[in-house]
């Protein structure tokens, strides 16, 4: 499959307010599928369910992704549509973690992520764990890795995901338009040093701590905006053409001229 289409949920969400959440959720998701060139895969932003309500999450959060998923899960397979489904706080074991679930057209949860890097600044480390495995996943036969908001800083994760192979990685965050330049630098770095799709989508919107950047985006491997937003609640959606990795990693062999054993 050379082109695939892709499109960014950038949604407000209130803090603490899971139904209210999902119910925006699903309205975006069924006027995003219904359209007659709808996309083949799409992303949602992070802790979209809750926001970074810390102080009441392990009484607000998912049960192992439940009932969250069900419902992520029953429009995929409605839609035939690919849902990366950004994350939400889920409990396992009674610790709760920031996870990011992916579903196939079929409905079948394909992957799951949990956050590796916790922001500090913000006390995510308090109440959230720490996760510890990297994911790649496959969408219609195209390898795929996801990072989730603060990992975009590490670049070691990201490289670890393209040297396994990935030529999109999914970013869903929660990102403060006070570092607005941070994302966008960042994202384009990222996709220039590992000639990588990127597909990133923010929150829009505020909470009494923070207002958000939206500028959620998709960038080439030449590091090239090819869909950009602005800050208020929006879909963007973009056509991705891999026939782009392989041009860029034939003029510049960026992967193949690393000499890691002098790292």
């Amino acid at each position: 499959m050379t082109h695939y289409k892709v499109s960014l949920l950038q949604m407000n969400i209130t803090s603490g307010d899971p139904e209210k959440n999902r119910e925006k959720a699903l309205s975006m998701i069924k006027q995003t599928i219904s359209k007659k060139s709808k996309p083949d895969a799409l992303l949602l932003p992070e802790m979209w369910t809750t926001a970074y309500q810390l102080g009441d999450i392990a009484n607000i959060c998912d049960q192992e992704g439940m009932p969250t998923n069900s419902l992520i899960a029953a429009q995929a397979k409605e839609g035939r549509v690919n849902i990366v489904a950004g994350s939400y706080a889920s409990m396992k074991d009674r610790k709760v973690f920031n996870t990011a679930y992916v579903f196939n057209r079929h409905g079948d949860n394909i992957a799951k992520y949990q956050k590796i890097h916790l922001f500090k600044l913000m006390d995510e480390d308090k109440y959230i764990e720490s996760g510890s495995q990297h994911c790649v996943f496959k969408l219609d036969g195209i390898k795929c890795g996801i990072i989730i908001c603060y990992d975009l800083r590490f670049p070691e994760l990201t490289r670890r995901l393209a040297l396994e192979g990935i030529k999109l990685l999914f970013v869903p965050a929660q990102w403060p338009a006070a570092r607005l330049d941070h994302w966008i630098t960042l994202l384009k770095a990222r996709a220039i040093e590992n000639q990588i799709f990127i597909a990133a989508v923010n929150r829009a919107g505020e909470n009494p701590e923070d207002e958000f950047a939206g500028g959620s985006m998709i960038i080439s491997p030449w590091g090239e905006i090819i869909a950009q937003a602005d800050y208020k609640e929006q879909v963007i959606t973009a056509d991705l053409d891999f026939s782009l990795i392989e041009q860029a990693r034939s003029k510049i062999d960026i992967l193949g001229d690393r000499v890691p054993h002098t790292y």
